[in-house]
């Protein structure tokens, strides 16, 4: 191996652990945002108790607002729930992936999502696929066949 080569795997391995740090972190950062779906959920199932219970009490029930306003808001926030703890679970996964070297178009599938969260998502997911294109990081990522 010479000189370059040692200096490229060094850099190389510098940044696959940044790329994961940074994919712990975005996980992280998912997960509680995924709470506010079930902030929103939850609001929903107030709103059609709320309305609900007034409906039968008011003597007047078309002036209340219609209940399929809070089922609304219940499947969404439930709906937003399971999307961003699934994207946080795709991130701590991306993470550990990068860290054993492989599965790497799960990476870059995950790093094209992950662009969508701007400006930190962006900037991760751009710098993901700057890494991971180097023709020396593709090499960490084939699979070792026994010699």
């Amino acid at each position: 191996m010479t000189d370059l080569e040692s200096r490229q795997a060094i850099v190389d391995d510098e940044h696959l652990k940044l790329l994961s740090v940074g994919y712990v972190v975005s996980g992280v950062m998912t997960g509680l945002f995924s709470l506010m779906g079930l902030f929103y959920a939850g609001m929903g199932l107030m709103m059609s108790t709320i309305i609900s219970s007034a409906a039968r009490s008011h003597s007047r029930p078309e002036d209340l607002p219609p209940e399929f306003m809070g089922v609304f808001f219940g499947i969404f926030g439930g709906a937003l729930f399971l999307l961003l703890i699934s994207l946080a679970i795709a991130k701590f996964k991306a993470a550990s992936y990068i860290k054993q070297r492989r599965g790497r178009t799960f990476c870059m599938v995950v790093a094209g999502i992950s662009c969508l969260g701007i400006p930190y998502g962006t900037c991760l997911g751009i710098c993901t696929f700057v890494v991971l294109g180097r023709q020396s990081v593709v090499n960490l990522f084939r699979p070792q066949t026994a010699a």
